[in-house]
């Protein structure tokens, strides 16, 4: 990874600011990008990164701007983490069209749109890496998350579709699936027993896959194997399961709206 020019969205805290740490120590040169310019701004200087943007990957001008400073800063950009993302929680008939379309735009589009502004310029060049972060919930649809899932799920079937696409290219792409994970994104809520990674965890697998590129990668691993050997059950005896480890009330029932209130009101914020 040494070496290596990476830019990452959505980096001025949580998953991407610790996968901004992490690729920095492995000898990558890392710029981050986020809405909350501020936030990216002390990141980086906590870091020690050279470059750290105002980001809406949901605004096609606004990610342009991103791409071509951190190509004037470190020169270029070899691997792209498509980490920017958000999770409301609660029933979905609960939920406004604003909501609904704010995590469709950041956590779909901004994916596309990367991909899509990074692509040329890897594939002229012959080598390229994209990665992005996805969930174990785009594959195991969860009771609370309905739009976060369908988002992530479209995220694993476009991150596919351009391995496929682009094979023998030089250019690598790859999907992360972590499970809930210990960030302000679960804030309020309790991820059943055994369904809780680190952001650090997260992090060492996008670096893993950067030194060694792979199709996908589960975080944790026992949540993987657990994903799994709920595909090959029948799906009464997953669902009763997931019951069993409350699942089926962790982001509807028992969320904590009060301790949720200051990410809730980020959420809600143009």
């Amino acid at each position: 990874m040494r070496g290596k020019r990476i830019a990452v969205t959505g980096g001025a805290r949580g998953i991407g600011r610790a996968i901004a740490a992490e690729l920095a120590a492995g000898g990558a040169t890392v710029a981050i990008g986020d809405i909350d310019a501020a936030a990216a701004e002390r990141t980086a200087e906590e870091l020690g990164l050279p470059s750290a943007l105002a980001l809406d990957v949901a605004d096609p001008g606004s990610f342009r701007a991103f791409l071509a400073g951190v190509e004037k800063t470190l020169g270029g950009i070899d691997v792209l983490v498509n980490n920017a993302g958000i999770m409301p929680v609660g029933r979905f008939a609960e939920e406004t069209d604003k909501i609904t379309r704010r995590v469709l735009d950041i956590n779909l589009y901004g994916v596309l749109l990367g991909t899509k502004l990074v692509l040329p310029q890897m594939l002229s060049r012959g080598s390229g890496h994209i990665v992005n972060i996805a969930s174990l919930a785009g594959e195991n649809p969860t009771p609370g998350m309905a739009t976060y899932c369908a988002s992530k799920q479209a995220v694993l079937g476009f991150t596919e579709a351009m391995r496929l696409e682009h094979r023998a290219t030089g250019v690598h792409f790859s999907a992360v699936l972590p499970t809930f994970t210990r960030t302000e994104l679960i804030a309020g809520t309790r991820a059943p027993l055994g369904l809780l990674a680190e952001p650090q965890a997260v992090a060492a697998a996008v670096a893993r896959l950067i030194a060694r590129p792979r199709r996908r990668v589960t975080v944790t691993r026992a949540a993987g194997i657990l994903a799994a050997f709920n595909k090959l059950t029948p799906r009464p005896v997953g669902e009763y399961l997931a019951r069993k480890l409350g699942v089926h009330k962790a982001f509807t029932d028992d969320v904590d709206r009060v301790a949720r209130r200051g990410y809730d009101d980020r959420l809600r914020r143009p």
